[in-house]
Order: structure tokens, then C-alpha cells, then sequence
């Protein structure tokens, strides 16, 4: 894998990550939400959405 494709892969990722906390902090619930009533949950939530976002766009 070529830097340049860990570097999309990692931007990715770290935004994925930043805008579950984002959705944590703004919308998130107190405890009876599975995914976001944690911080960490969240933020673990948005960086697979991130990945997954990341991955439709690889074109073959």
C-alpha cells in the first residue's frame, strides 16, 4: 500500500472518528443509547462509518 493510500485511509478515519464525538457531544443520549452514550462507542461508530465511506470509493 502506497503513502499516499494510508494517508486517504487515515484521513478517513480520523475524521469518521471526529464526527461521531461530534455527534456524541451534540446529540448524543444518556445511557440508554447503545452507540451513543459513550464517547468512546461514538467516536469507535464514526471511524467504521468513516472506513466504510473511504472503502465505496475505491474504484476497480
Amino acid at each position: 500500500m502506497s503513502s499516499i493510500n494510508v494517508m486517504k485511509w487515515s484521513g478517513a478515519l480520523v475524521l469518521g472518528a471526529v464526527a461521531g464525538y461530534a455527534y456524541y457531544h451534540f446529540f448524543g443520549c444518556e445511557g440508554s443509547c447503545a452507540i451513543t452514550s459513550s464517547p468512546v462507542r461514538s467516536s469507535l461508530y464514526g471511524a467504521m462509518m468513516g472506513g466504510l465511506f473511504r472503502w465505496s470509493l475505491i474504484t476497480k
